[in-house]
């Protein structure tokens, strides 16, 4: 059995769908949090603080439960980070710079259990290396697609993969928003078996 009610900080459906995948079951609620970065914060430092963050603003509402908090942030080499772009224009701009470059995602993960404080962290790295993208190529991807709620102007479970030439990394889960490898070795590590408990739940119907 899960050891305690399970919690996802998100109201992102991408993410939701990821833990869906475990087969177990979750609640989910938005956590009201300032995601602004602070003065010359890392992009790593900023993605792991924000998980963090998210998952301690449930931890009144949900008192007796593990919470799982995940942000993620896009860099590019100069370290400039990339913002969820909100718009046409915007997203235009950011594909623009990733176009012929590589681009860090950055996706910070926190596993909090509410009732002690206890927490489980990480920071999962993912290298995407772009395509040389002309102008059209562009406008085409984002008037099809419309990835604006997407860090880095793009949807990875999408059309957004004929923008790569190449991707690097342990898990490609990373770039949706959940690392779900990072998530199953902090399961693990407080005692819960995901495959043996997906095992029980499916043996139940």
């Amino acid at each position: 059995m899960i050891p305690k009610p399970l919690v996802l900080a998100s109201s992102s459906r991408y993410r939701k769908a990821l833990l869906e995948r475990l087969e177990l079951p979750f609640d989910s609620a938005s956590p009201a949090i300032d995601e602004s970065a602070g003065d010359k914060e890392s992009a790593e430092s900023l993605t792991t603080r924000l998980a963090r963050e998210k998952a301690e603003a449930l931890q009144t509402q949900f008192p007796n439960h593990w919470i799982v908090g995940s942000d993620q942030v896009a860099a590019l080499a100069d370290g400039q980070i990339l913002t969820k772009p909100g718009n046409f224009s915007t997203a235009c701009r950011q594909l623009r710079q990733c176009s012929g470059q590589k681009v860090r995602f950055l996706t910070g993960l926190t596993l909090l259990d509410s009732a002690t404080g206890d927490t489980l962290q990480l920071c999962e790295p993912f290298d995407v290396h772009f395509r040389t993208l002309s102008d059209q190529e562009i406008e085409h991807y984002l008037k099809t697609e419309t990835p604006y709620d997407c860090a880095g102007s793009f949807r990875m479970e999408g059309l957004g993969i004929a923008l790569f030439s190449r991707l690097e990394g342990r898990d490609p889960n990373s770039l949706i928003g959940l690392p779900l490898i990072g998530l199953c070795d902090m399961f693990r590590q407080w005692g819960l078996d995901p495959l043996a408990e997906a095992y029980r739940n499916s043996n139940r119907e």
